[in-house]
């Protein structure tokens, strides 16, 4: 019989969800490259990926609202970086434990630089994982996002979204016995990617120059006599 425990990220269960979730969205990934990714998750063990074509991590998870790891920071205020500052933002489980999700995920996309990918990943609310994480998370603040809202959200922001699928096994019961699963319509997770579109390059307008020239001699079709010819 399940039991509730302090942790629910700690679980044998919920590790389950967060490696099929890692499985899926790995291929992914390893094509993003850059100085430097973000990752934002809801528990303190939790771990970068590693990808050859991206320089640095910066670390944080979520606890009784506030940021820590590689800096400590308040959970309801704006992210402590520069705009366009990652190519890449993991959002793991972050948005399940912060006070405010939609704000932190417009946070996301403020430090997303153009042309970076944004990661979101999660419980469904609508699936067979649903009643038991409410089981045992009861009397705290977890709070599970639907992901096509997220999408929604996203693309009002300007992101393109590139991958959104249900992951995972379809009840969290006898996972333990149960071998490794990736996509699945029914599965207890969600994978969101999205990919921030680049700023449209503004073409300067090419101001005419008059040309110089002798009056004796001939000038090329299209070329603008100097006024003083």
């Amino acid at each position: 019989m399940l039991q509730r425990d302090r942790d629910i990220y700690a679980s044998a269960p919920l590790r389950r969800l967060l490696d099929d979730q890692s499985r899926v969205m790995a291929t992914d990934l390893q094509r993003c490259f850059g100085t430097h990714g973000l990752l934002l998750s809801a528990t303190a063990d939790d771990a970068p990926p590693v990808l050859p074509l991206l320089g640095s991590w910066t670390r944080l998870w979520a606890s009784e609202d506030r940021y820590r790891g590689d800096l400590h920071a308040m959970a309801d205020e704006p992210l402590p970086f520069v705009d366009d500052a990652f190519e890449l933002v993991l959002l793991r489980h972050a948005l399940e434990v912060v006070p405010t999700p939609a704000a932190v995920l417009a946070e996301a996309v403020r430090v997303l630089a153009p042309g970076g990918v944004l990661v979101v990943t999660g419980v469904h609310p609508l699936s067979g994982w649903a009643p038991w994480f409410w089981w045992r998370t009861r009397g705290g603040k977890q709070a599970l996002q639907m992901p096509l809202r997220l999408s929604h959200g996203l693309q009002q922001a300007g992101l393109k979204i590139e991958r959104a699928q249900r992951v995972g096994h379809t009840w969290p019961a006898g996972m333990e016995a149960a071998g490794p699963t990736g996509v699945n319509a029914w599965g207890g997770a969600y994978v969101l990617l999205a990919r921030k579109r680049r700023r449209m390059a503004t073409p300067l307008r090419i101001k005419p120059v008059p040309v110089r020239v002798p009056a004796n001699s001939r000038l090329s079709p299209g070329t603008r006599r100097s006024a003083a010819l």
